[in-house]
């Protein structure tokens, strides 16, 4: 794996007034006084919501669990369910959240702890959970779910093999009995000398994002796991501090992530070249260029939202990479710079274009804009573009492509990430024999001219 300098950067600087708001209004708070503060001072951590039939929730971490509220109607909010995490108190600062089809995954990185699967298909009414066991996972500071392939990133914490770099898990045959695939600890042979620790993981196509603290930034390819390759890596760049957490932009091209480190911006590079990945451009909350500190950012269309801690939560529009600009903001907390403070997390995909937001004192926060978050109808889709059938199918597979020059090559892969068969995309009809498969749920991926892999499910029977 080859090694890269950043050759340029530019900054980016915003002239903000002393007000605690720009284009933002803070809907509905919720906050309980009576839970256990951490030891840091914390209360709250991860966000993440849901939708459904309709309906909407948000879903915050606390350190007593995960409290799951309806806010369809914001001048009415409901306490939907409170799930109790498997340990309670002081001790617990971290809580993340995935969702995969109806079903909400959770962890911590304190423990004891476990893995829980709660079933949000029965919402309003309840939130059964499923599955609350330290079988695979006992404690992670983060998981990420790619829903294409349905396979689950376990960063961090310890899982039933010991202390744990990254682990991944397969949801495809069930949702609620995840089945181990690999620990790159012990199955990867460059990670340990290479990457490392993992602190989170963004995932797209089986193209996995890393964020490895103080080693940098890694893109790593996963789509067969018994040959894990190593893309490219950032490892020295401008402002360079904790490498934290990422997400990619909509157009594949972009990626942003955070250093959490004091008086550090978030970093836009190019990923068009993962062999050349390049740092373009910096931008920051310009509150304090000695304090300010990034934690989580996430893409939603061109806005990229920012948990800034202390300085709270900011959007930009970065619909031009090389020229973003701030579209809002809005101060989460009065707390000066401490530890443990302020904006923790955001999550803006739901279909009404609320924006949820959590505090680490001040709990679960919910804003509208007035700048238009709702950017579905504007993200454009793969799934026309090839079709297989039929579906399940027993001996063969037909492939129609409906831009046949784009394609290259295609992969089928099993639930664990093995390959069983690869080939040629040879004309805009594709038959491809599957007789000598054994019968179960593959992952078939196409791949574009550029190396973009467009990937859908079929059942072999």
């Amino acid at each position: 794996m080859r090694f890269f300098l950043l050759l340029i950067t530019i900054s980016v600087s915003f002239q903000i007034s002393a007000q605690t708001s720009l284009n933002m209004n803070l809907l509905y708070q919720w906050k309980d006084t009576s839970l256990t503060q951490s030891i840091i001072g914390s209360t709250y951590n991860e966000v993440w919501g849901y939708s459904n039939n309709g309906r909407e929730y948000a879903i915050i971490g606390s350190t007593a669990g995960t409290h799951i509220f309806d806010i369809t109607d914001i001048n009415n909010v409901d306490t939907v369910e409170f799930i109790p995490g498997k340990l309670q108190g002081s001790d617990i600062i971290h809580r993340d959240f995935d969702t995969y089809q109806d079903y909400l995954y959770i962890v911590c990185d304190e423990g004891p702890s476990s893995l829980q699967i709660a079933d949000l298909s029965f919402l309003p009414d309840s939130v059964p959970l499923v599955y609350d066991y330290d079988i695979l996972i006992n404690t992670s500071h983060n998981i990420f779910i790619d829903t294409v392939s349905g396979h689950l990133y376990s960063c961090g914490g310890a899982t039933n093999l010991g202390a744990n770099f990254l682990s991944i898990y397969s949801l495809v045959a069930d949702p609620t009995n995840p089945q181990f695939i690999i620990n790159c600890s012990n199955d990867v042979p460059f990670w340990n000398t290479t990457i490392g620790y993992l602190h989170d993981i963004y995932v797209k196509n089986d193209t996995a994002y890393c964020h490895a603290g103080t080693n940098g930034f890694f893109v790593v390819d996963f789509t067969d796991m018994q040959n894990v390759q190593g893309l490219g890596s950032l490892t020295s760049y401008v402002q360079q501090g904790y490498n934290h957490s990422g997400w990619l932009h909509r157009s594949g091209n972009f990626y942003a992530f955070a250093d959490e480190t004091a008086g550090m911006d978030v970093k836009i590079i190019d990923v068009t070249d993962f062999s050349n990945l390049l740092l373009i451009d910096t931008i920051g909350s310009n509150q304090n260029q000695n304090l300010s500190k990034p934690h989580n950012v996430i893409f939603y269309g061109d806005l990229l939202f920012v948990s800034f801690y202390e300085d709270g939560l900011y959007v930009f529009d970065s619909s031009d990479p090389y020229n973003i600009s701030i579209l809002g903001y809005y101060d989460t907390t009065t707390l000066p710079y401490v530890f443990a403070a302020g904006n923790w997390g955001v999550y803006p995909f739901l279909p009404s274009g609320k924006i949820l937001a959590s505090d680490e004192q001040e709990g679960l926060l919910v804003f509208d804009t007035s700048f238009p978050v709702n950017v579905q109808s504007n993200i454009s889709s793969n799934k026309l573009e090839f079709m297989l059938y039929p579906n399940p199918t027993k001996n063969e597979l037909n492939i129609i492509t409906t831009k046949f020059d784009n394609f290259k090559k295609y992969t089928i892969t099993d639930i664990y990430g093995r390959t069983v068969k690869k080939g040629e995309i040879v004309s805009s009809q594709t038959k491809i024999d599957i007789d000598g498969l054994n019968i179960g749920i593959y992952i078939f991926s196409i791949y574009k001219k550029g190396s973009e892999k467009i990937t859908n499910k079929f059942v072999k029977n």
